[in-house]
């Protein structure tokens, strides 16, 4: 019977090809090879490099490694493997890599070969995408029974639901299942029982759904959960350290940003420059929270901005707001230790007692320190009512789970593709 249960890419030219090492040295070979091969036939000749080519080998190299390993953290992730987030990365570690030899004063290299390197890896990050959407989106079959039935119709995945506990020889990367449920007769229990000892996955409908949405459903919370979801104390030790290496590697940069806003600001409306609030922060601990101020004075409002064209906002607030300008005097909370530069963003008082009343589980989310940025923020914008928090709070129980600093890196860069689109701001 195990015979005809087979996972999806179980052949052995299926698992060379699709391994993590054949990738990497195919890669290597295209990305750092490819871009030297009229300096190969002098190394075999002298079995050595010259300074010139040892330096563009050992830049190409760096960046590719680099690279390559970061990208294969991300796929942790829900999101990470679309062209937008790919290209960005490669184009980000090839600079970075080259901005570290410029500090060095390495002059000599090859520029030709250096960018020969970087367009290939380009192209094979191209390459790359194209043929994972072709092979490796994951198949699944789904076990139609309780929540399982939610995934039937994610664009996530190529779900095949079962109508019996039989494969018919097809082979799949997992099955679905909702194990917790009391509809699940014996037969489909020995079902994935059998898939299981033939090594295909079970997965539990929860993992998926957290994986595709980046969410962790509030209302499938239980005593467990919470235990998934404390935060490792090393990392929040060497995440404040983080935080404040770079506000002063930052601060040379944000400084004239800051000036130019503030003098902005005061041409534009009557007013001070800064606008300070209380809120709700690490630990249930209220805080003064510094923002450029971007709305009038003189008209009264609530402690949110209500609706897409609030008239308090001027003119110059709608710019500084667009591009997140408003949010660097926060530097200021960071340097405090009030605040970090990536975590759940802080609500004001009012709204943090009001969504305490209406939203399971919100002051959970205090568990970490508030952010300028956060996993909530890059993917889904802003959020004021209670439906639009509850959504935020899945985000940001996801960003608890999964607190670590790869995760922090990946929110950094869609940060960054937020302030250049200014997605979510208002």
């Amino acid at each position: 019977m195990l015979k005809v249960f087979e996972r999806r890419h179980s052949r052995w030219y299926e698992i060379i090809l699709f391994s993590t090492l054949f990738q990497f040295v195919m890669g290597f070979a295209v990305v750092v090879v490819l871009p030297n091969w009229w300096h190969w036939g002098d190394f075999f000749l002298s079995w050595r490099l010259d300074a010139l080519q040892f330096n563009t080998f050992l830049t190409n190299s760096t960046a590719y490694v680099v690279s390559f390993y970061i990208l294969h953290k991300f796929k942790l992730f829900p999101g990470t493997r679309s062209l937008p987030f790919i290209i960005p990365t490669v184009l980000v570690t090839w600079l970075s890599v080259f901005a570290v030899l410029l500090l060095l004063r390495e002059e000599v290299y090859s520029r030709p070969v250096l960018v020969a390197s970087f367009a290939l890896a380009n192209a094979w990050a191209f390459f790359g995408f194209f043929i994972g959407q072709r092979f490796t989106k994951p198949k699944l079959a789904l076990v139609p029974f309780g929540r399982a039935l939610e995934l039937a119709d994610t664009t996530h995945a190529l779900i095949t639901v079962l109508q019996a506990p039989v494969l018919n020889g097809r082979r799949y990367d997992g099955i679905v299942a909702d194990l917790h449920s009391e509809e699940l007769p014996p037969e489909w229990e020995r079902f994935l029982a059998k898939c299981t000892l033939a090594g295909i996955p079970v997965y539990h409908t929860q993992q998926l759904l957290e994986w595709f949405t980046g969410c962790v459903k509030v209302e499938h919370l239980s005593e467990n959960s919470f235990g998934s979801l404390q935060p490792s104390f090393f990392y929040s030790t060497v995440k404040r350290a983080i935080d404040f290496s770079c506000v002063f590697l930052l601060l040379p940069i944000f400084a004239p940003i800051m000036l130019i806003a503030a003098v902005a600001i005061a041409l534009d409306s009557k007013g001070g420059v800064f606008y300070t609030q209380k809120r709700m922060g690490y630990r249930g601990k209220p805080f003064t929270m510094y923002k450029f101020r971007s709305m009038r004075t003189d008209i009264a409002g609530k402690a949110f901005t209500v609706g897409e064209a609030d008239p308090r906002i001027t003119k110059v607030g709608t710019l500084i707001r667009k591009f997140r300008i408003d949010e660097l005097p926060q530097i200021l909370n960071v340097l405090k230790g009030e605040m970090s530069f990536i975590g759940p963003r802080p609500e004001s008082l009012d709204l943090s007692r009001w969504y305490e009343k209406d939203v399971p589980f919100f002051e959970y989310r205090h568990v970490v320190r508030p952010g300028l940025s956060g996993w909530a923020q890059v993917n889904q914008g802003y959020a004021a009512e209670v439906e639009g928090m509850t959504i935020k709070l899945q985000y940001d129980f996801f960003y608890i789970k999964h607190f670590s600093l790869w995760l922090d890196i990946l929110v950094f860069s869609k940060t960054v593709r937020t302030v250049m689109t200014g997605f979510g701001s208002r």
